[in-house]
């Protein structure tokens, strides 16, 4: 596992770096302690599996902070890190395109759970948050149990991964898919993988009838 770790605690960044290399056993981590070191390390190390930004360090300015760096490295899933505990947070946050939301109040056993489940394409959120989250006109297109201490965590599309998901079932090559949304083909690329990882399918035809079984997309 290669991460990208930012966070201008340091106290608390070498904490959790050390917590990281002990339970991964073969872990390697890049440090940073603002936005533009964190995209420093991304730009030097595009193979990074996952970003563990803290939401208020230097440069980082919320949500656009968020957007900056996955517009810069759309591949890399971005995980918020905050000492904050609001609900309403947290849907700002995936609206941006974060695929997790992890309080620092968290235990480790936890932590490490939430970063192995955006490993496999899901999207964190705090089982005694999720309640109060998601609002009824953003809640997630795919949601199920993450069986850890009874409570549910979202393993969700987010809303552009589910749109992509829709012209991709509507047989549009990615180029046309492009241009209808306005991102690039990198982009479209990552959020497909996504959508193969989230679903557990191995192409676009798999994908569309498991979007189809689970109503994720109307019958033709």
């Amino acid at each position: 596992m290669n991460l990208i770790l930012a966070d201008d605690h340091t106290l608390f960044r070498n904490g959790l770096a050390l917590l990281l290399d002990q339970q991964c056993g073969d872990c390697t981590i890049w440090e940073g302690d603002s936005l533009d070191a964190a995209l420093a390390q991304a730009d030097a190390h595009p193979e990074a599996d996952i970003a563990l930004l803290d939401l208020h360090m230097p440069g980082m300015q919320g949500e656009a902070g968020i957007r900056r760096f996955i517009e810069r490295h759309p591949a890399i899933p971005v995980v918020i890190l905050t000492g904050a505990e609001d609900p309403g947070q947290i849907q700002n946050v995936l609206s941006a395109g974060a695929a997790g939301f992890i309080p620092k109040s968290s235990t480790p056993s936890v932590m490490i759970s939430a970063i192995r489940l955006v490993l496999s394409g899901g999207t964190y959120i705090p089982p005694q948050l999720i309640s109060g989250a998601i609002s009824p006109s953003s809640k997630p297109s795919l949601t199920q149990a993450d069986g850890e201490s009874g409570g549910r965590a979202g393993i969700q599309l987010t809303e552009r991964q589910a749109q992509v998901l829709r012209l991709m079932a509507e047989g549009k090559p990615n180029k046309a898919i492009c241009r209808e949304l306005s991102i690039e083909e990198g982009t479209v690329k990552a959020h497909i993988a996504t959508i193969f990882r989230v679903l557990d399918v191995n192409n676009r035809t798999e994908a569309a009838t498991a979007a189809r079984s689970r109503g994720l997309l109307k019958p033709e």
